[in-house]
């Protein structure tokens, strides 16, 4: 007979596993399907946490090499000893790995290691490597399978030459030159990695800016740094072909709007153009449950599909494509599932780029408060104005707050800046309550700090900042 449960999760990334451990403390009977041997999703294996690894790895090793000099700090004889560099990334994602499994086993949460196909709605059947095959039955089915990297026609990955985001982790040696086709957040963090190791580093965007859909003030403020740092970046481009020739790559270019053609020769080649669903096997044609046109599966407002008892999160329904953005729906909607008001506010879920200087975004950039109509006002407060910053010595960048013109509510905020992914929470916590560019001012902020720039930059709005 089929083991039953109250959830049946297939996916055990950052959506799934936390939906799988609150609906435990909440006292369901709760099975989560996860095709890796480790779980923690595409973020915890080949994506958040060993780019961030090697990020942390990287930047230290830069900052040796060319900012400890300010601080007095010198030395001779640096090198990267690049095994154990890779070697930290893999220790630290094992480690987290074993963590989610105590996690299960302390909240009772049953794991299954295989595939997951939904039979029909509160069946689902679950096949291990060896090709055996088990059901289960349950009340809900959630779907949170992710997203796998989107290919690029006439770009072949071999995930050696020419790579995705999983292949970029791993390089056997430095490359010496590197092109990153997509200048997203994850082509520019991986370009940064190889780039501070001593790589050449070209990066090929079909649009005329880099990171689409961020504030483009503060998009252009990280496009100067990275080219500052020796990136090069052929923007207005489309990668149309590319051959593998011996111990590198002949890649094929041409204007977005056409025009005469290019070549490059890589030794690696990075393809970063975006992820798309991961839907493979899960049966949905079969139960009708809706797609749209790019494949992500359809919900409602409480991630339901259109057929009864299946929910989906995460990735795989699209939105913002965030591992904590699918965390805080498998919460929400496994509380909602227990008869709690569980709930997801979109809009203060903030974006983070792992570069140096980091970017970090929450809310409307100000493109978006324009083209809607909204009145705004702006305050900007620079880095080299900040106490803080000039002891680090990292005094490139800004805090940007956007807040409404007639209420003052705070409508966005965009940081670039040394630890902009940490200082960008208090803003995400300031617009969860409604908070105003006002109560930023006046919220006292101890001195010498970073988070000062930021209450510099609320003050700004009204005209009053003090220091610049």
């Amino acid at each position: 007979m089929a083991e039953t449960y109250d959830v049946i999760i297939i996916g055990g990334g950052p959506g799934g596993y936390p939906a799988a451990i609150r609906g435990a403390q909440l006292g369901l009977k709760v099975a989560c399907i996860e095709r890796r041997r480790r779980l923690g999703g595409t973020c915890l294996n080949i994506g958040c946490i060993p780019s961030k690894a090697l990020l942390e790895s990287s930047e230290r090793f830069h900052a040796a090499s060319s900012e400890f000099a300010v601080h007095g700090v010198e030395f001779d004889g640096l090198r990267v000893n690049l095994p154990r560099l890779l070697a930290h990334k893999d220790d630290v994602v094992a480690g987290l790995g074993n963590g989610i499994d105590f996690l299960f086993k302390k909240h009772g949460v049953t794991r299954l290691q295989g595939s997951g196909r939904i039979a029909a709605p509160g069946r689902v059947e679950v096949t291990d490597d060896a090709g055996h095959t088990q059901e289960l039955s349950g009340r809900w089915i959630i779907i949170a399978t992710g997203s796998d990297s989107t290919p690029l026609r006439g770009v072949e990955v071999d995930e050696d030459r020419i790579v995705s985001s999983t292949g970029a982790l791993s390089f056997p040696e430095v490359p010496a030159h590197l092109v990153v086709i997509g200048a997203g957040y994850v082509g520019l963090e991986l370009g940064s990695v190889w780039r501070r190791l001593g790589a050449r580093v070209t990066v090929v965007e079909y649009l005329d800016r880099i990171t689409p859909g961020m504030d483009v003030e503060a998009a252009t403020v990280l496009h100067k740094a990275l080219k500052s740092q020796g990136f090069e970046f052929r923007l207005s481009q489309k990668v149309v072909g590319a051959a593998v020739n011996g111990d590198g790559v002949e890649l094929l270019i041409e204007p977005a709007n056409g025009g005469a053609q290019d070549r490059i020769h890589a030794d690696r080649v990075l393809v970063s153009i975006g992820r798309r669903p991961f839907t493979e096997g899960l049966n949905l044609e079969q139960l009708g449950v809706e797609r749209d046109a790019k494949g992500f599966i359809k919900v409602d407002d409480h991630w339901r599909t259109n057929v009864e008892g299946i929910y989906a999160i995460g990735d795989v329904i699209g939105g913002a494509m965030l591992a904590h953005k699918a965390s805080e729906e498998g919460v929400a909607l496994i509380e909602q599932l227990a008869g709690l008001p569980g709930h997801v506010n979109y809009g203060t879920i903030p974006a983070v780029i792992y570069t140096a200087p980091e970017v970090g975004s929450v809310g409307q950039t100000e493109e978006q408060l324009k083209a809607a109509g909204i009145p705004y006002k702006v305050g900007r407060f620079p880095f080299s104005a900040s106490a803080r910053a000039r002891a680090k010595a990292q005094t490139y960048g800004l805090a940007k707050v956007l807040a409404h013109a007639e209420t003052d509510r705070i409508l966005g905020v965009h940081i670039v800046g040394p630890e902009a992914g940490s200082l960008i929470h208090e803003a995400v916590v300031a617009m969860e309550f409604s908070g105003s560019a006002d109560d930023g001012a006046r919220s006292c902020h101890a001195h010498p700090t970073l988070p000062e720039a930021l209450k510099e930059a609320a003050m700004a709005v009204n005209g009053w900042a003090l220091h610049i």
